[in-house]
């Protein structure tokens, strides 16, 4: 043969002695053992390339993931609405209305608190985007949940919620009533295993941190954390969801559910319980003990102010639910008008203190500006239009968020869920202006502290250069 090699085929087996003299292929070529082991490593890379590939053309690209995602979600939103449309169409007009309104009330708050979770996950984005450093406003490990786990809450709770509502109404039109019933029982079930798992799945951890918190809310026996009673001024604006949650659950207990017996107003279940008012007042009764507790521990006046805005939210909610226990007359001549006047006392309160303690409207915020540029960034920061609409909003939504606070308009269901979304999306927007002025105090209080150890510092030296002997 030539002194010339001649190429091996890729495919060929290779077999090498183990003396490392020249080997022969199937095809009858010499090579000697270096050509063999660079053939080999050719044959690797080539494979190797080939796998990477292919492997690159199989895995879609998120962006590609994320458009299917939010295309099977939309198409899981229309068959809900379209399945519920045909279900509700299926009643007789008289039992409509009426079975609209119990299936509203088992599933809205339930909606309302996923349309919360959401908002909270766009606080976040916009903190995390900002200079706040909201972790270490609510005292939080590096293991925090982030916008995009608290995004995943929302959404499985946007799915599972309507689904439910939807089997529910489908299940009573068809005929299926136990089965209907035992919907909104079931996913109230769920939800709660979900909360009080003991095991470490479903964020453990955050989920401890929030019962914790609750607990801390309901129990105010030891100093009060800035998570404390934030959690628990985001009660007060879901005071509606809570009424709405203990009737829920008292018809699910008392075996109300997919019936007419909860129609009886004075029945256990019934528009005129007591419970409705004590359910109502409960966030602000916590809210309000937590400031005595405050100024117990700080004597702080402001604690014993604050204390007071709390407690002008109770004749709201009493004032109201007496219009069932008195003669029309007393109540048209004499509590309406203390409703009224405790309405508006209640309303502007609370807006005085929201804009001139919660938050620092003295400077321009910096919440919204971001580290990177954005197009948020162009818009809202240093924007003027930013604090009236606040300030405006505000005032309005203080003023209107008392008639979801009164037992005697709970008729009006769907004006009630609708001053109740836009009292959440109100204190969406406190959140940015209340989370920011802490953080400002905290960095302010740092930044003291850290010039008066400069200045102790300082002193010490020239105490110190000063000590010499004469």
């Amino acid at each position: 043969m030539s002194g010339a090699s001649l190429p091996a085929s890729i495919n060929s087996p290779v077999l090498r002695r183990a003396s490392g003299k020249p080997a022969v292929t199937d095809q009858g070529f010499a090579e000697t053992s270096e050509e063999v082991s660079l053939l080999s490593a050719e044959m690797v890379d080539m494979k190797s390339g080939n796998v990477l590939i292919h492997g690159t053309g199989m895995t879609p690209s998120p962006v590609l993931l994320w458009r299917l995602k939010i295309l099977l979600f939309f198409a899981w939103g229309i068959s809900c609405c379209k399945i519920s449309w045909d279900s509700v169409m299926r009643m007789s007009s008289d039992l409509r209305d009426l079975f609209l309104y119990e299936a509203f009330l088992y599933y809205n708050p339930l909606l309302l608190v996923t349309f919360t979770v959401f908002l909270w996950g766009v606080n976040l984005w916009v903190f995390s985007q900002s200079s706040t450093n909201y972790s270490k406003v609510f005292d939080l490990n590096h293991n925090c949940l982030t916008h995009r786990e608290i995004y995943k809450c929302a959404t499985w709770m946007a799915i599972v919620v309507p689904t439910s509502m939807t089997a529910y109404l489908y299940l009573y039109s068809h005929g299926e009533v136990l089965l209907a019933a035992s919907q909104p029982v079931i996913l109230y079930a769920i939800i709660s295993m979900v909360l009080i798992f003991p095991f470490d799945i479903f964020y453990l951890s955050s989920r401890y941190y929030f019962l914790r918190t609750l607990w801390r809310i309901v129990l105010p026996l030891q100093a009060i954390s800035f998570a404390d009673f934030f959690l628990a001024d985001i009660l007060t604006s879901m005071s509606k969801v809570l009424s709405d949650l203990e009737r829920s659950i008292c018809r699910m207990v008392n075996h109300q559910v997919a019936t007419i017996a909860w129609f009886e107003a004075d029945s256990i279940c019934g528009s005129h319980s007591i419970a409705i008012p004590l359910a109502l007042v409960f966030p602000y009764l916590c809210r309000f003990f937590q400031c005595l507790r405050q100024y117990k521990d700080t004597k702080e006046r402001s604690s014993l102010l604050n204390a007071l805005k709390y407690s002008t939210a109770i004749p709201v909610i009493f004032l109201s639910a007496l219009k069932y226990h008195v003669l029309p007359a007393n109540w048209t001549n004499f509590y309406r008008p203390l409703w009224l006047l405790s309405c508006t006392l209640n309303s502007l309160y609370s807006f005085y203190w929201d804009v001139t303690r919660d938050w620092d409207l003295s400077i321009f915020t910096s919440i919204f500006k971001f580290k990177a540029p954005s197009l948020c960034t162009s818009l809202l920061y240093g924007r003027m239009w930013v604090y009236y609409w606040v300030i405006s909003s505000n005032l309005v939504l203080r003023c209107t968020w008392t008639y979801k606070l009164s037992a005697h308009l709970r008729h009006n269901y769907l004006t009630v869920f609708a001053i109740t979304s836009l009292e959440i999306f109100r204190r969406f927007q406190w959140i940015f202006f209340r989370v920011e002025n802490e953080w400002n105090k905290m960095t302010s209080k740092s930044n003291s502290d850290i010039k008066m150890d400069e200045m102790s510092n300082e002193d010490a030296r020239l105490l110190g250069t000063s000590n010499h002997n004469v």
